[in-house]
């Protein structure tokens, strides 16, 4: 991996840039260019598609935008409820802006990508000598229209570098049908010019391969053909075209495909190190940060799960984000979370004999998902002692995904390096179980043992059969839904799939709870048998209203629970899937048409 700095000028010229950027990619400082004269080598395309990889969203703040406006924070599995972008979300109390940052930032991006577009088509040379980077420009125009599809819907595609007075700046909104139309193809010739990851020079490493290109497809296409099934025309903004046919099947044939070319022949591999990591490879996976980052040394060159990341370094690109504490105190699971996590035998809790209850601590903690106590816990943690919770206006649960070990001795406030997976191997397993399953209604043991088995095994848990749903009365389809949400908790996908799932207002609209308390008929550590509080509990810290507790259906039968955020306060609605286009835009362009109900 080389060091090197973006020129400012370059970024500038591409995207609007004022700053100069910093990247890992073999970048080289260049004087004095301007747009004329710039495109006239290779090397020089390299350069203009590297600064591309930066405005991928992820730990460093670019041009305001944040990762934590993307995380599970305020969804149905999120215990926190402070004031924020995604809480507001997630309670359906969003207005419309007069400015949205990340439409400026999106078109911006698109910009600076047409541009390069534009100049390969006058390049002078052999085309073959830049057909990479054309491709690169291709899957992450790609990468930035799926972005605005899933915040907006449709929305217009603009392919050119349109001049101050070019009719694009005032183009109508297409369908949300064309943009899919125009994101798969662009995703079709990334995939045709791009290199396979294995003729990535190790130098070269973190650059878009062509197995990147197609996970990404695998997943804009499970996620529309999800959307078209489940959520159908029903956002739709007023006089948008509708599809042209039914592609739903045709989407999740694709995607299958595509998805097992990635496993077959990506040379991907779980990252899996539970023998020497105390069956804790689910936390220490997404801290990998130097060798100190672990207790068996390893470093990121371990690491073949990801394929497509936004690398850091604690010298050349740290995070700048207080991420271990946010993740700590911000990422928490619920209770809804906490009772996903299945049971080793393989079973929810509600089915599984293994499951112990809540009347101590630590017995919810105990035969479950090895990613319970990864996520949970963190690395080197025990399972919580009798008398060592309590609940004086914590929340009981604390979050480690994404925390540095260590913390904050290894890696302080701001100094955490650890990639960011933009898409890894374990999301494919996924998207073909869920994409098999979608197409044929069904999904064979063969298939399971390839795709979501494989996430169990390093989980602990036993295989998910036929067999085990069956006699269990288990829905196949929600276990395999349940294991997506399990194996990305905290990986920006929630929202996005309880969109297009079509049951986000049922979800975001039900109580957010926190621990279990119980009452005089199922004492705890936190309620005797009397039902008075221990020691341990204070109901007043937790107090809204005059109300702390609510009653919530377990395993031990209905039990109180914490009340985090009641669901009178939550008023998630259709209209709620998309974003509303800022007013700005709509006032500089009269022909774009406001999503429904804004």
């Amino acid at each position: 991996m080389k060091n090197f700095i973006i020129p400012a000028v370059i970024g500038a010229m591409l995207t609007g840039a004022v700053s100069c950027q910093k990247n890992f990619l073999d970048l080289k400082p260049l004087d004095r260019l301007n747009e004329s004269s710039y495109f006239t080598t290779p090397v020089q395309f390299k350069y203009a598609t590297n600064d591309f990889y930066e405005k991928m969203i992820s730990w460093e703040k670019i041009d305001g935008s944040s990762i934590y406006d993307f995380m599970d924070f305020g969804s149905d599995i999120s215990a926190n409820v402070n004031e924020g972008v995604q809480t507001s979300y997630g309670r359906g109390a969003i207005t419309v802006p007069t400015d949205d940052k990340y439409w400026d930032n999106a078109y911006a991006y698109i910009r600076a990508i047409n541009i390069v577009l534009q100049k390969a088509e006058n390049y002078s040379g052999k085309k073959e000598e830049i057909k990479q980077y054309i491709a690169a420009s291709k899957f992450f125009r790609a990468w930035h229209y799926f972005f605005l599809l899933k915040r907006f819907g449709g929305v217009p595609l603009i392919t050119t570098v349109p001049d101050i007075e070019g009719a694009e700046l005032s183009a109508p909104r297409n369908s949300r049908y064309q943009v899919v139309d125009h994101i798969l193809a662009d995703l079709n010739e990334a995939i045709e010019g791009l290199p396979t990851e294995q003729a990535i020079p190790t130098t070269e490493k973190g650059h878009v391969s062509k197995w990147a290109a197609e996970a990404f497809k695998a997943r804009v296409l499970l996620y529309e053909a999800t959307w078209r099934k489940y959520t159908g025309t029903s956002t739709d903004f007023k006089g948008s075209e509708g599809p042209a046919g039914d592609q739903v099947n045709q989407f999740l044939t694709e995607a299958i495909a595509r998805a097992k070319n990635v496993i077959t022949k990506g040379g991907y591999k779980l990252w899996n190190y539970n023998s020497s990591l105390g069956n804790r490879s689910s936390y220490y996976l997404f801290c990998i940060d130097g060798t100190g980052s672990n207790p068996s040394g390893l470093d990121k060159t371990s690491n073949n799960e990801f394929i497509l990341k936004s690398m850091y370094d604690l010298n050349l690109r740290p995070g700048g984000i207080n991420l271990s504490r946010t993740m700590q105190t911000y990422q928490l699971p619920n209770r809804k979370m906490m009772d996903m996590y299945v049971c080793t035998d393989g079973l929810p809790i509600h089915k599984s004999s293994m499951f112990l209850g809540y009347d101590e601590v630590s017995k919810e903690y105990q035969n479950r998902d090895y990613r319970l106590l990864g996520h949970v816990l963190g690395g080197s943690a025990g399972i919580p002692a009798k008398g060592s919770v309590k609940l004086d206006g914590k929340l009981g649960y604390t979050n480690y995904k994404f925390a540095a070990y260590r913390y904050p001795t290894y890696r302080a406030d701001n100094q955490e390096s650890q990639d960011y997976p933009q898409i890894r191997l374990a999301e494919v397993y996924l998207i073909l179980a869920e994409a098999l399953y979608e197409k044929d209604g069904a999904i064979s043991d063969a298939d399971l043992n390839s795709t979501i088995n494989l996430l169990r095994a390093r989980a602990g848990v036993a295989p998910l059969t036929n067999a085990l749903v069956s006699t269990n009365g288990l829905d196949m389809l929600e276990e395999i839904r349940r294991e997506r949400t399990v194996e990305l908790f905290g990986e920006c996908t929630r929202f996005d799939d309880l969109k297009r799932w079509g049951i986000a207002e049922y979800s975001l609209n039900q109580h957010i709870c926190g621990m279990v308390v119980g009452d005089a008929s199922y004492p705890t550590e936190f309620r005797d048998a009397a039902g008075n509080a221990t020691a341990l509990y204070i109901p007043r810290n937790y107090e809204k209203g005059g109300v702390s507790e609510t009653v919530v259906n377990t395993p031990a039968g209905d039990v109180k629970a914490i009340l985090i955020d009641a669901s009178a306060n939550r008023n998630f609605k259709r209209k709620h899937y998309l974003y509303p286009l800022p007013l700005r835009q709509i006032r500089l362009n009269p022909n774009l048409v406001q999503n429904n109900e804004y």
